[in-house]
């Protein structure tokens, strides 16, 4: 199984945004930070995830995936499959589309304190954009 922790940072909100993705399979680790563009802090969490997905396809094709978040926002979504702030639906579609093709994806809420790599990858993507 395949370890995936995501995290944004964003200036202003809405403001300019950056997704920290660290990604731990068995004793590798993998990260990137990548510049997002404009926008709240929500959608660059989702964003975040979308990112780390599209990276798994790329790198980890046909494994399981365990994402982990510390936006109660974007995993309570993701794990319902539902939304009602028409803002995130097209980021959960996404979301969903990019999923479909690995045979398990696991979301899982983890506090800031335990996210910290991808906390900084964040930050520094942010801080050079």
């Amino acid at each position: 199984m395949i370890e995936v922790y995501t995290d944004a940072s964003t200036k202003g909100n809405p403001g300019p945004s950056a997704a920290g993705i660290y990604i731990k399979q068995n004793k590798q680790h993998f990260e990137y930070g990548v510049y997002l563009g404009e926008y709240t802090n929500h959608e660059a969490e989702f964003l975040a995830v979308i990112k780390a997905l599209e990276i798994c396809q790329q790198s980890f094709a046909g494994e399981i995936l365990s994402v982990r978040s510390d936006s109660q926002v974007v995993v309570s979504t993701v794990d319902k499959g539902h939304t009602n702030n028409p803002a995130f639906e097209p980021l959960l579609q996404h979301i969903n589309r990019l999923q479909d093709p690995f045979p398990f994806v696991f979301y899982k809420w983890i506090p800031e304190k335990t996210n910290k790599h991808a906390d900084r990858l964040a930050r520094a993507a942010l801080k050079r954009s």
